[in-house]
């Protein structure tokens, strides 16, 4: 269990995040058009996932920005966004901010996401939210880098992801 804070409350998630060096579990997730979307539909090249509690909040929409923009520049590199909030939802707001491009997906109708990554809040007011987190996955689908951010409403490590995908 990662214990975290969010507002300074504490608060806790379902378990860790997968270790680094293991291979990342399989997901579906939805998309905007309602369509299903696989792990394994990004793999052969680095994978970051960008997960976060709701589009609706600054932090988490300045995470996607910041994430799309630094994939832009890489080759080899997508960035799969994934909270909680409806699909159509993420698609709009993308779409309102000139974010076309960006891959956001949805917890909607399976929630094996939240159990094998572990990143469900268990006991705040936001209860069964995402935490904040970045997983980052080499070509092959293994992870090489993880935060769990520690504080809800601070954004991660843009800097320490940026060098793991250049390093790797």
């Amino acid at each position: 269990m990662a214990e975290i804070t969010f507002g300074g409350e504490a608060a806790k998630t379902a378990g860790e995040l997968p270790s680094i060096g293991s291979k990342a579990p399989e997901f579906k997730l939805t998309s905007g058009d309602l369509s299903e979307k696989k792990l394994s539909d990004f793999l052969g090249k680095k994978v970051i996932l960008n997960i976060f509690p709701s589009i609706g909040t600054g932090v988490c929409q300045n995470s996607v920005r910041k994430f799309n923009k630094m994939a832009s520049s890489m080759e080899n590199v997508v960035v799969v966004n994934i909270s909680r909030d409806l699909p159509f939802s993420l698609h709009q707001w993308c779409g309102n901010e000139g974010i076309d491009d960006a891959i956001v997906l949805s917890e909607l109708r399976d929630d094996d996401f939240s159990k094998d990554y572990h990143v469900r809040m268990l006991n705040t007011k936001f209860k069964s939210l995402f935490s904040r987190a970045v997983i980052i996955l080499n070509s092959s689908g293994i992870v090489i880098y993880r935060e769990q951010v520690k504080e809800i409403g601070d954004e991660p490590n843009y800097d320490a992801a940026l060098k793991i995908i250049r390093d790797n």
